[in-house]
């Protein structure tokens, strides 16, 4: 049985072209399947094994809600306890949301708050420091009305945990969840990935070729923050089947464990007749396969992707942890898997997920295209450079700073920056940087007052919402001009 997955793992990651994974198989409780394939960094050639620590990504959430239900084991928190009783400081941009917003609320993502994610991916922000900022973002639905993804909402709940315990969350989390359950290989940083002997290395994809790319930071690090192996994430999956048990002690309560594994939001539907719909509990997604329950979450970062999938009734779990992003490698081999342990005839998944992988790379190369036609060519802009150039600021996206040289305008932006090419008009677009987190071809108008100055810069970071605007903030010779 497990001869033939190991094929099918080969010819996954050949196809997807993916350097190196870590596989685990919990059969009735037990490890049935512990292997690594591939290597950790194609630069490097070195194998990976069991122990190889890789980023789990947003797999963290499960722990980060599994350490607040401990919390509410301790009668120190509740579910359903607004955010403000614990950070006074607490804003968001809707009153009422401010007021309302629960623990609940972050975990099942239904805050009203779209993703927001260039908030914290450049990577430049501490949490205490992004917290402020919160209330400055626009929603795109309100309070409980709706499922919407949200790393910012539990970089949240991981402060929720630092002010109900007393410790950092990191601390919390590695005391009360990891070194219980036998964890002992982790860490919490990209920078303490970076340093570790035995690590994999992410890559992503430029068009039909892997490439390395940087060790990005993820600093909503209760949301995606944990670095550890499969040999140890296995032991993760025991417990979740345990139904909160490590070593024989009951860690986390059954009812606690329910919490999470309750269907709370609904998702979506899979195109696919095998898979349910699918919902979110509290840092688990809730779905069902071949009639099955299972309960899952997946993690994806720039060259990363992972997917933990439990089906309790079973007694089962599956690890995939891959470096590199994005792929349909992490659920083909979890469908796979599942179907050898319950003795069902396999789907032929690879079939299924090969033809989509291979339109994908077609309608890039068309997609390009149809945006180049899109472009007004041989327009210009209505102002002379030198006066698209300055300053301007936005209260939670930080400051734009456009500069005119020779070779023509360039941004720059919490850290990152780069030439921008002109559209049409005055839209101007940066470059497109895949094998980095960039705003790829992100798209900045520029706008203009009643005289004719150019006084601000919009650009659809949250596609959920308007436009973010930017506004010019005065030189120092313009405000001299503005005294009496």
């Amino acid at each position: 049985m497990w001869s033939d997955l190991d094929s099918l793992v080969e010819a996954s990651m050949q196809e997807w072209k993916v350097p190196g994974l870590a596989l685990a198989v919990i059969q009735d409780g037990e490890i049935a399947v512990l292997k690594g394939y591939g290597v950790r960094d194609i630069g490097t050639g070195q194998p990976v094994s069991i122990d190889t620590q890789f980023l789990l990504c947003s797999i963290t959430k499960s722990f980060t809600a599994a350490g607040l239900g401990l919390l509410v084991d301790d009668r120190r928190l509740d579910w359903d306890r607004p955010v403000r009783d614990v950070i006074p400081e607490f804003r968001m941009y809707d009153p009422v949301a401010t007021e309302r917003l629960t623990l609940r609320d972050l975990l099942c993502h239904r805050s009203g708050l779209p993703r927001h994610d260039w908030i914290h991916q450049p990577g430049d922000l501490s949490g205490a420091q992004m917290l402020p900022l919160l209330r400055h973002l626009m929603p795109s639905r309100e309070l409980r009305d709706a499922f919407q993804y949200s790393n910012l909402g539990y970089m949240v709940a991981g402060i929720v945990a630092e002010r109900v315990s007393g410790l950092s969350w990191e601390e919390f989390t590695a005391e009360r969840l990891l070194k219980p359950l036998g964890i002992e290989d982790f860490s919490f940083t990209i920078e303490a990935l970076a340093a570790a002997d035995n690590a994999a290395r992410p890559h992503a994809m430029v068009g039909d070729e892997c490439t390395p790319t940087p060790l990005w930071p993820i600093r909503t690090t209760a949301g995606g923050g944990i670095n550890t192996s499969v040999a140890e994430l296995a032991k993760w999956v025991r417990f979740l089947i345990a139904e909160g048990k490590a070593n024989g002690t009951q860690l986390l309560s059954a009812q606690a464990l329910r919490e999470m594994a309750t269907p709370r939001v609904h998702m979506g539907r899979s195109e696919y007749a095998e898979i349910g719909d699918s919902h979110y509990g509290l840092g688990l997604f809730c779905e069902s396969y071949r009639g099955d329950r299972t309960l899952s979450h997946s993690g994806s970062w720039l060259g990363w992707g992972t997917l933990m999938t439990v089906m309790p009734a079973r007694r089962t779990g599956v690890v995939v942890l891959t470096n590199r992003a994005p792929s349909a490698v992490t659920s083909l081999l979890t469908y796979a898997a599942f179907d050898r342990i319950s003795g069902r005839e396999p789907v032929d998944w690879f079939g299924r997920f090969m033809p989509k992988r291979r339109g994908f790379l077609e309608r890039q190369k068309m997609d390009k295209t149809k945006r180049e036609e899109k472009r007004r060519a041989g327009t210009l802009p209505s102002h002379p450079l030198d006066e698209y150039a300055g300053s301007y600021e936005h209260l939670a996206y930080g400051r734009i700073e456009i500069t005119n040289s020779p070779a023509g305008l360039t941004w720059r932006w919490r850290g990152l920056s780069g030439a921008l090419t002109h559209w049409h008009y005055d839209v101007f677009i940066t470059p497109d940087r895949p094998t980095e987190f960039y705003p790829d071809n992100l798209a900045l108008t520029f706008l203009y007052d009643r005289e004719g100055r150019i006084d601000r810069v919009a650009a659809p970071f949250e596609p959920q919402v308007p436009d973010i605007v930017f506004r010019r903030v005065p030189e120092p010779a313009d405000t001299a001009k503005e005294k009496p």
